[in-house]
């Protein structure tokens, strides 16, 4: 279909935009000249194509290439190789012809971006082989994947043109990686961006909620915020500094999490904004110490809160961010973030990656940073041959962590460490043969376990052994991605004499019994002996610490799984709205054989009815799996298995009645008869059967689960919020376990 004048008129303005844009980069006749080669290239190659939206195809790549000039701040390469990514892919031009066009560097990084969207157009594990593999041009050019992520936010922009199922995957793979990926290349506008978008697609009514509260407290907040800045701005002014204050409120994600996380309103979070400072330095004396002097200036106004302190000026965050954040008690007894940076420091926090390195290029010392060190570890990675690919997608997000922790080695050398990570992680960032040999360790001078969780600022020497190797259980015991990796591959060479004894035990006892295998008997077994897989399973096996004694009754048993009887798949078609008007009766309770699939509980998250669910096929067994639209694991096999999220909606029956298992936790003031009151809630106002409940006291405090048996998720809303006005009651929650 040819493009209308209207189309041509829009591509024209978009196109004129990105020139504009492009003023900044293009040095020379030379410059511009490339980038229009490549515009006009694409424009021919595209041309007549539209996305979903009906828009015209091309728009895509310009507006791609102005995120990056625009909001990463790369340079001419980049915008070409922006304009051209999907040209190869998507029409008949090859590698080779862009090799001949526009040399090998912009060849090389077309190709790395078309290898790149292979990877979210498969299913299963390939997906996280191809994303494997494309991290690879982290080690050739990190502008492939800054491109990526560009592309990503343009995609996440005009989400809404997409069916659910999509919205799904590529929400989960946003979130999963590519929003975690923005935070470690320090792009943090971008990652709050696709945070915000994520939940906009996903939970759109709670996003709506919190965007209107936050526009309807505009005005009282805008004048707190000049309130809190009036004496700040009269001493900045005083000592001459140049600078710009700015109150900043919060993204709609972080508030909603952290609304789910404690379980309260919007209007029982107080930290919705942060104060901003930023200032440009004097050539003496040093940034920190400039960075410092303002932090007194405002702490002889506002008194600071001790244990809020965060100078990431010291030591920096290992994406390169840097600044001085201190909460004070603000007006009307409300505490307040300040933030503390020079313009350096804020075109880093905003632009990551693309900022690093200029900076970088145009300083004196050249040593290695955090950055190259997580880029050193990701590569050590990559190169492994023996991680499969799901492992070191998970790995991978393990390193993408944003709370971190800073120890000291017995020299006095800083490591960086993610929030909770033990000894044993600190053993392996050293070596990895320390780390296999490690039996024990000194904190601050006190032997520990291995195993032992380490503070920020702990001293911390490491005790190794020639006789130790590394065991199973210590996984459950390190955090990062290197000590986990290390710990497989040294298992998994002790364990493949296992594998092949335990595979031929198995073959030789089913061969007895006249059972052929097949993956349902599999499964069973995995089921009954507790292994996650079936590389675990014969192992186990062949190690002897599983015997095949009563393999013929495991096999003829029934499975465990709960399956759901009074949930049904609705396709969603033409006669969808005729469906929701016939009464419930009339309902048909098999639709859930569409598919000759059955419909099971997700144990991660226990689904109750009234939830809002979403279906995954799993890829061996064909089941539809249901989680909570908020569940993380979701999330997880989203990004691995994106074409496995059910197309059809999944949708609450009321054809029969069962009531559901759901486990409160609770925390309050310990007091006479509050035990008494939480049960005549339960049975007398409800009527509801309690199954356990484990309450403990002290120090002035109760805290503890009741496990409820509930009609829908509906219900046990309106007894959560009976039980919060309960007194004494300080937290009232639902959990998963």
């Amino acid at each position: 279909m040819e493009y209308t004048a209207e189309d041509e008129k829009l591509i024209e303005s978009k196109w004129q935009d990105l020139i504009e844009s492009c003023k900044k980069i293009c040095k020379n006749e030379a410059d511009w000249n490339f980038i229009k080669r490549a515009y006009f290239l694409a424009k021919e190659a595209h041309q007549g194509v539209r996305r979903r939206s009906g828009e015209p195809y091309l728009l895509h790549p310009i507006a791609v290439a102005k995120i990056v000039v625009d909001e990463i701040g790369l340079g001419v390469k980049s915008v070409v190789a922006s304009l051209l990514h999907d040209v190869v892919e998507d029409t008949d031009y090859t590698v080779e012809d862009m090799e001949h066009i526009f040399g090998h560097k912009i060849a090389t990084m077309v190709d790395g971006l078309t290898k790149m969207s292979g990877v979210f157009n498969t299913d299963t594990s390939r997906q996280a082989e191809y994303f494997r593999k494309v991290l690879l041009t982290l080690s050739d050019d990190v502008r492939v994947i800054l491109i990526k992520i560009a592309d990503r936010l343009h995609n996440m922009r005009t989400l809404g043109a997409m069916p659910q199922n999509k919205q799904v995957k590529i929400t989960g793979e946003t979130i999963y990686l590519f929003a975690p990926l923005a935070y470690r290349l320090g792009l943090h506008a971008i990652k709050t961006e696709l945070e915000d978008l994520c939940m906009k697609y996903r939970f759109p009514k709670e996003y709506a909620e919190i965007s209107q509260q936050i526009n309807e407290t505009s005005a009282a907040r805008d004048e707190f915020i000049r309130k809190f800045n009036a004496p700040i701005i009269e001493t900045l002014d005083r000592y001459g500094i140049k600078y710009e204050i700015s109150g900043r409120v919060k993204s709609v994600y972080s508030i909603w999490t952290k609304m789910v996380r404690k379980n309260i309103p919007l209007s029982e979070i107080y930290d919705l904004f942060a104060i901003r400072i930023v200032f440009q330095p004097l050539e003496f004396p040093s940034e920190k110490t400039q960075c410092w002097q303002i932090y007194s200036s405002i702490t002889d106004i506002y008194t600071p809160k001790p244990d809020r302190l965060r100078d990431w000026i010291s030591m920096p965050k290992a994406n390169g961010y840097e600044a001085l954040h201190s909460t004070v008690m603000g007006p009307d007894g409300i505490w307040v973030e300040v933030q503390i940076r020079t313009q350096r420091m804020e075109d880093i926090a905003e632009r990551g990656f693309a900022a690093h390195w200029k900076y970088k290029q145009s300083s004196i010392t050249q040593d290695e940073d955090e950055f190259d060190k997580w880029l050193k570890m990701i590569r050590t990675a990559l190169d492994s041959p023996s991680q499969n690919a799901i492992d070191f997608l998970d790995s991978f997000k393990l390193s993408l962590y944003t709370s971190e922790i800073t120890v000291f080695t017995p020299k006095g050398e800083a490591r960086h460490l993610p929030y909770g990570a033990t000894a044993l992680d600190l053993a392996y960032d050293v070596h990895t043969k320390i780390g296999n040999k490690a039996i024990g360790a000194k904190v601050n001078h006190k032997i520990v376990p291995v195993t032992t969780q380490l503070n920020s600022g702990d001293q911390v020497e490491i005790i190794t052994a020639e006789s130790a190797h590394p065991k199973p259980e210590w996984l459950e015991y390190v955090f990062t991605a290197k000590a986990k990796q290390a710990i497989k591959n040294h298992i998994k060479s002790e364990q493949e004499d296992n594998l092949q004894r335990g595979m031929d035990m198995l073959d030789a006892r089913l061969a007895e019994l006249n059972i052929t295998p097949n993956n349902r008997v599999i499964r069973k077994l995995m089921e009954a002996y507790n292994s996650s897989n079936k590389d675990e399973l014969y192992v186990n096996i062949g190690a002897g610490l599983v015997t095949l004694d009563n393999l013929d009754k495991i096999v003829k048993t029934n499975s465990k799984n709960k399956i759901l009887k009074f949930w049904t798949l609705f396709i969603k078609d033409n006669d969808e709205e005729a469906d929701e008007e016939l009464d419930d009766s009339k309902k048909n309770p098999a639709k859930e054989q569409n598919n000759h699939s059955q419909l099971v509980i997700a144990e991660c998250c226990h689904p109750l009815p009234g939830d809002n669910v979403i279906g995954f096929r799993d890829p061996i067994t064909h089941q539809i799996i249901v989680h909570k639209a908020t569940c993380d694991e979701l999330n997880r096999l989203a990004s691995q298995h994106g074409d496995c999220i059910v197309k059809e909606a999944i949708q609450w029956s009321q054809y029969k009645t069962q009531s559901s298992l759901a486990t409160i936790e609770i925390l309050g003031i310990d007091r006479m008869g509050v035990l008494v009151d939480l049960a005549n809630v339960i049975t007398n106002d409800f009527s509801i059967n309690m199954r356990q409940i484990n309450v403990q006291t002290h120090d002035g405090i109760f805290e503890g689960t009741l496990s409820l048996y509930v009609r829908d998720a509906e219900s046990l809303n309106v007894i959560l919020d009976r039980l919060r006005r309960v007194k004494g009651m300080e937290s009232v929650k639902r959990t998963t376990n």
